[in-house]
Formats: structure tokens, sequence, C-alpha cells
């Protein structure tokens, strides 16, 4: 009985180790034959706590077969789930981006730790893909990240109605224009079975990064949960993985600088989510890359139309956009932009997956010649304000004013803007500030979208701006909001600096936000500002604000550098 060392997983035998590991996995049913195969990990987020997680299940275990179908042997492990809208309900939504880190650990942990030769990776909602990235691009062993689907939305008195909805109408309900019994019924129809939400938010947007990065199978994306598409997808990843064990390929020889330049030319022609900036940064970083993200999206956005308008950016659902050719139609019709030699995991070049696509629907995915829009739709701004950078969401087909001054009105916690807000304390003209709420100051990042719905059901979207260093709805957004401002306030960033009545002034058009208060002024509000203070978390917030990075570098919990894991070359 004789196991050859040749993957990382086989020990020499006669050892200790290789003793140990044949009684465990003997014991589970493995053979000596199985011992001499490739020991592939299926990393599956699976929960029953949200419906985006609750059919992974079975495709962990349809996958398993088809591991060993294509000559593998799979072990499945599990990782922490987190859904924004279940588990942001404690410690002011600090679990949400922090757990993205805590899954690339969980990884770390039961790959590494079992020194297994690649992974399938089971995608779902919003942080499980980027943390699979970020996993794969630290441990460069070889890696499929498989999107597990969107799921079927519903309708409200006859129109369109999905989860987003049901957030955005419950922004509405203090100020009337919606009654408790129509959002009970809204939230009773909006989700129809399992999968992540139905429009182009974080979750679809990023399923559609790992295409265009080169990372999941090339028209895999999106695709509606527990369809045929999609089981043909997990038999076609399955058999892939263990191909890439055999030819070496590794996540390394795809997170390249121009993968990234793909994957952010892509998200700008869909009009994706805005946490795709800092999601994307964070896999360059675990990957080692060196590429600047925000620097990406900043000098691409102008030069990427606008070629398909999926709700909530435009009318179309996100049906519509799998059926018209999904991620794949996009790169057809951006196929002049794209750097063509990048190579994926099919062992081809992005060029080489193109070759011969058509687009289903042109009306859907237009070519750029007949492109929905050329103003771009994700805005990274800059100025004294935000001298690491912010970001604004435009829609499709943006045609109202982009500047807007006024007097700041400064809170603290999401809790006093919201109060100030069902007060009719705020105001239109005026600038209102959420500051504390960046990846230390929450810690973990806090959500802004509540106030920012709030002020639209209070009539006041396009009356107020909002500017803050917390994040946003990866699908709706009203008004001029600029998120995710660096550094934070907790940082010590300008935002931290800025006083009730000062004059605010953000310029979308011209990518700046600025704080219209003297230098000296400024100087003097920061020598006197108290040096910053533990948040008093315990536990694991404690320790992602004591090692969370600022947004710029991801918000990973390691420095932006090369630091390749035990399966680098």
């Amino acid at each position: 009985m004789a196991t050859t060392p040749q993957l990382r997983s086989n020990f020499e035998p006669g050892t200790s180790r290789w003793a140990t590991r044949r009684a465990q996995w003997r014991a589970l049913g493995l053979t000596d034959e199985d011992m001499d195969k490739p020991k592939i990990a299926i990393v599956n987020s699976s929960s029953q706590l949200a419906i985006c997680f609750s059919h992974l299940d079975e495709i962990a275990r349809r996958a398993k077969r088809a591991i060993e179908r294509a000559g593998g042997v799979a072990f499945e492990v599990r990782t922490a789930a987190p859904s924004d809208f279940i588990t942001s309900a404690g410690h002011r939504g600090g679990y949400i981006l922090s757990a993205r880190d805590l899954i690339t650990n969980d990884i770390e942990v039961a790959v590494e730790g079992a020194l297994l030769d690649g992974m399938l990776c089971l995608a779902s909602c919003d942080k499980t893909a980027p943390a699979q990235l970020m996993a794969a691009g630290r441990l460069n062993i070889p890696t499929v990240i498989v999107p597990c689907g969107y799921q079927p939305s519903g309708s409200y008195r006859g129109s369109h109605c999905d989860i987003e909805d049901v957030f955005l109408a419950a922004g509405h309900l203090a100020n009337g224009q919606i009654t408790l019994a129509e959002l009970t019924e809204m939230s009773e129809n909006a989700v129809l079975g399992p999968g992540v939400c139905a429009g182009m938010g974080t979750a679809n947007t990023m399923h559609i990064a790992c295409e265009a990065l080169g990372m999941a199978l090339p028209g895999t994306t999106p695709v509606r949960a527990n369809s045929q598409p999609m089981w043909d997808a997990v038999e076609a990843a399955s058999q892939r993985i263990v191909a890439m064990v055999h030819e070496d390929l590794r996540p390394r020889d795809i997170l390249t600088a121009d993968a990234f330049a793909n994957a952010v030319m892509t998200i700008l022609s869909v009009s994706g989510s805005i946490n795709s900036v800092k999601h994307l940064q964070a896999v360059a970083a675990e990957a080692g890359c060196g590429v600047d993200v925000y620097r990406l999206f900043e000098h691409l956005a102008g030069s990427v139309p606008l070629v398909t308008a999926i709700r909530p950016n435009g009318d179309r659902p996100i049906e519509d956009f799998e059926d018209g050719g999904g991620a794949r139609g996009v790169m057809k019709q951006l196929e002049d932009l794209l750097h063509t030699g990048a190579m994926t995991l099919t062992g081809h070049t992005v060029g080489q997956n193109l070759s011969g696509v058509a687009v289903a629907d042109e009306d859907v995915i237009r070519p750029l010649a007949r492109a929905f829009g050329r103003r771009p739709a994700i805005v990274l701004i800059r100025g004294n304000l935000a001298p690491g950078g912010g970001i604004v969401k435009l829609a499709v087909a943006e045609d109202r004013t982009l500047q807007f001054t006024g007097p700041a009105v400064v809170y603290g916690s999401p809790a006093e803007a919201l109060a100030a807000v069902r007060g009719g304390r705020i105001t239109g003209g005026e600038v209102v500030v959420l500051r504390g709420q960046g990846p230390t100051g929450s810690p973990g990042m806090g959500m802004a979208s509540q106030l920012v719905f709030a002020l639209d059901g209070a009539g006041l979207t396009g009356q107020v701006a909002v500017v803050t260093d917390g994040q946003l709805s990866g699908l709706v957004n009203k008004g001029i909001v600029v998120g995710e401002v660096s550094p934070e306030a907790a940082a010590g960033g300008p935002l931290a600096l800025v006083e009730n009545g000062d004059q605010i002034r953000v310029d979308v058009t011209g990518r700046t936000v600025d704080l219209d208060v003297p230098a000296d002024e400024m100087q003097r509000r920061r020598a006197r500002l108290p040096p910053p203070s533990p948040s008093g978390e315990k536990g694991w917030l404690s320790i992602y604000e004591r090692l969370v990075r600022p947004l710029p570098e991801g918000a990973v919990l390691t420095p932006a550098t090369d630091q390749p894991g035990a399966g680098a070359r």
C-alpha cells in the first residue's frame, strides 16, 4: 500500500502523520485508493438563519458526488454565514463586514490545517464570494468559485417586489407613506425561494466579478438558484477543480492586474454594487497582486459605458439579464476594452473563452454603440473631507443635479440621525454627516442606508445630501450620498473635525467633497480631538477593531502585502 507524496495532502508512508491520517480517514469510509486522489474542500456556508444559504447543503452533497466521479475526494467544511438582513441586528451591524474576514480565516484553518489540494467554494450572500476569493488568493491552491444563484421574487399589488423594495419601504413607514399592514404584505411576497437578493446588489455583483476575474466558470453568473443551469454549473465546476489540481493552475496565476481591471470594467458596465470596490481591493491584497482597485475604478469609470440596466438601476429583472447572456454576454460586448490575454480557471484566456460567444438579447445587454449611458454609475470622489476617497452610486439614467452645498448637521450614530429625521429636525438644504461608522469606529462598519431611506420617506431626497464613513446598500441609494469616506472619523479623518453649521460642498461631476473651514481652524480642532478609545466590544469584534486595515487597503486584517500561504509556490 504505497501512497505517493506528489500531492501536498499525501504523506510519506510509515510516518506518524501518514498513519494517523489514514486511521481517521479509513474510519470515514475512505479506501487506500482514495488516499492517492486529490483532496478537495467543499467550502459551504450553509445556514438556516437566512434564505440565501438554505439550499447549499444539497449543492454540497451533489458536488461531493461529482468530485468523486471526476477522480477526487471531497471533504465538506463549514464557515460562518452572514446575511445583511439577519446578522446585522446585533452590535450596530458590526458582524457583517467583519464576517468576511472571519470566513477567510475559517477557510484557512480548515484547508491549510489539513493541507488539502484544492477548493470548491459555494458562494451565496454578499460576504461569502469576496471571502472565498480572499482565501483563494491567500492560500494559492487550485480554487473554483461556484455562485449558487439568486432567489425568485414576488409581486405586491401587481408590481414586482423583492427584498430591497421591502427595505426601502420600511424607511417610509414612520412618515405615513405606507402602513404597517402594507409593509407586512410586501414582506410576505418579496422572497419566494432560496438564493441571494434578486437585483444588481452586492451578491450578484460579486458573483459576476468572480466570472470576470476568471475564478468562476464562463457563463455561470448570474443564475437562478436551484435551476438546471445552476446544477450544470455545479457539475462542471466539480470536474474542473480536480483537473486544476492535476494542472497545478492556481489563483495567483489568474488574479493578476489585468484580471482586476477586467472585473472593474465589468462591474462599471452593469452599474454594480459600490461594495465591490473594497471587496476587490481585499482580494487583491490577499493575492499579493499590488493593484490599486480604487484607482482602477477612478481611471476606468469615464471609459466604460453602461451596457445593461437591471433592477434597481433600470426596469429589467435579473432573470432577463441571465437569459440575455449574463456576465459572459457583458464581457463579449466589452471585448474590445478587456484584457483578453488574462488567464482564467478554464486554462484558457478571456479572449479564448469569448470566442464564438453571442449575446442572446442585445436589448438587455447592449453593444457599446447603443449603451444605456456613458456617465459612470460608481464614482470615486476625493477632497479635503475624504482624502482617502469616498464613493457615490448613481442610477443608470441619472439626470438630477450632482452638486450640493449646505451646512452640516452632525450625528454620531444611526439611531441619533433617525430620531432627528422622525422628529423633523433635519430640513432641506443641509448636509447630513453620519460618522463613527467605519471599520474601526463601528467596529465592523455600520450601515447608513436606513438613514438614507428614512430621509427619502420624509420627502428629503434631493433636498439634502449625506456624507458618511459607513457603508451603503449595494442595491438602492437615494439622492446625493457619499459613503465609505476615508480616513474614517475614528481614525482621526477630517470627518471627525466637522461641526454643525460648517459648509460642505459635494460635486459628484467634479469628483470632490470639501469642507469649507480654514486650515488653521482645522488644526485647532484636531488639537482638541480626544485620543482614540476602544469601543469596549468583546470577542471577535474587539479583534477586528484592533487589526482591521483602512478601506483603501480593502479593510483586511493583514497588511496589504504579499504573504503567500502554505500552498504558494
